[in-house]
């Protein structure tokens, strides 16, 4: 069974961490994956930088922009990552845009991941109509599960649509803006976390954008089965570098 699904299976709400490959500094990717597990996150999301993040927040952006300028790429993660599996047992999945991975060669691309032991992709502007016509076989044939995003704007059909393609979880994404980092959620996010929830899809959902701290954690996860927090954990790596790591995943634990 895929680690993603073996995670979902388990009682407890999954923190899940977002980080860019190759930041602070070329070669943090591993030590702070590593760190990460040690911390007790659940589940890991390396991004995969790429020069026009659609959907990032200034956090995320400035850390892509810096770590394509440090030397990062598609070769030079699977090259960070080929031993990976040898220190880290929980679920890593690749987050990044669909240009980088076709100019590698999905085919190659998916083998690749499959070979270190990734287990799933995030990519946001691969949408599930076309993934399901053209790339779904592939990925499963080399283990990946997709990941689909779906936002308050999402209509009920289309969430509908995604439940029945999904092989994991669904990323519950909290708002219709950029990612950032926030401190509360807005009655209009939460009565969106419930209407969701009342559809009983099969495939759990894991909210992200907008968590930063205990209180959003708390408040995303009391309606989904986990959160992903990416901004603010960036922001406490260029602040305090892996050192800040442990003392902020205790302080959301």
């Amino acid at each position: 069974m895929n680690r993603i699904n073996k995670k979902l299976q388990e009682s407890d709400k999954l923190l899940s961490i977002y980080f860019t490959a190759g930041y602070p500094a070329l070669e943090d990717t591993v030590p702070i994956i590593e760190q990460l597990e040690k911390s007790g996150v659940d589940m890991l999301e390396i991004g995969l930088p790429f020069s026009d993040p659609l959907a990032d927040g200034p956090t995320i952006q400035e850390s892509s922009t810096k770590a394509l300028k440090n030397g990062m790429s598609s070769e030079k993660l699977f090259e960070q990552l080929k031993d990976i599996r040898k220190t880290v047992q929980i679920p890593l999945i690749i987050m990044g845009y669909f240009n980088p991975i076709l100019q590698y060669g999905v085919a190659k691309f998916c083998q690749k991941c499959q070979e270190i032991g990734i287990d799933g992709l995030i990519v946001p502007d691969l949408p599930v109509d076309v993934y399901h016509q053209a790339y779904q076989e592939m990925f499963e044939k080399y283990d990946l599960i997709n990941i689909f995003l779906i936002t308050p704007q999402t209509s009920k059909e289309r969430i509908e649509l995604i439940d029945t393609v999904s092989k994991g979880f669904i990323y519950m994404v909290s708002s219709a803006s950029v990612t950032g980092a926030k401190n509360t959620f807005s009655d209009k996010q939460t009565d969106y976390f419930k209407k969701v929830a009342s559809m009983n899809l099969q495939a759990p959902q894991i909210v992200g954008f907008g968590i930063s701290n205990k209180e959003t954690f708390q408040s995303a996860t009391q309606y989904t089965k986990g959160a992903i927090i990416g901004s603010a954990f960036i922001k406490t790596l260029t602040e305090k570098g892996i050192s800040g790591i442990d003392p902020f995943i205790k302080s959301i634990l």
